[in-house]
């Protein structure tokens, strides 16, 4: 797994590649709780583009995410769902919870 993330216009955007399943949440858990704190902004953007698969260990760790940055008054918008996490979303109704856009252009917009 590779975490790539950067702040865009006063908005966090954080590029998850490869899956997000029980063998990796510690690695992305690690990554997002020491970067967000400390990257001065109060959204992020999810970009899900290269993320080909997702367990519910990684859907518990991304809502884990949404509690953490929810605490700073923030909130997480995922972009570029690829089409088997997005069954996982929509198994678990998990879309009721987070906003999902096509683009990270999108996300970003209703972000701000």
């Amino acid at each position: 797994m590779q975490i790539n993330h950067e702040v865009k216009n006063g908005v966090g955007v954080v590029r998850v590649v490869g899956p997000l399943t029980s063998a990796t949440v510690d690695e992305f858990r690690r990554v997002l709780w020491q970067w967000y704190p400390q990257a001065g902004c109060k959204h992020v953007v999810l970009d899900l583009s290269g993320m080909e698969s997702l367990d519910s260990t990684g859907l518990g760790t991304l809502i884990g995410a949404l509690k953490l940055v929810g605490e700073k008054g923030g909130d997480i918008k995922i972009a570029s769902l690829q089409k088997r996490p997005r069954l996982v979303f929509e198994i678990t109704r998990s879309y009721k919870v987070f906003e999902i856009f096509d683009t990270v252009a999108e996300a970003l917009a209703a972000a701000k």
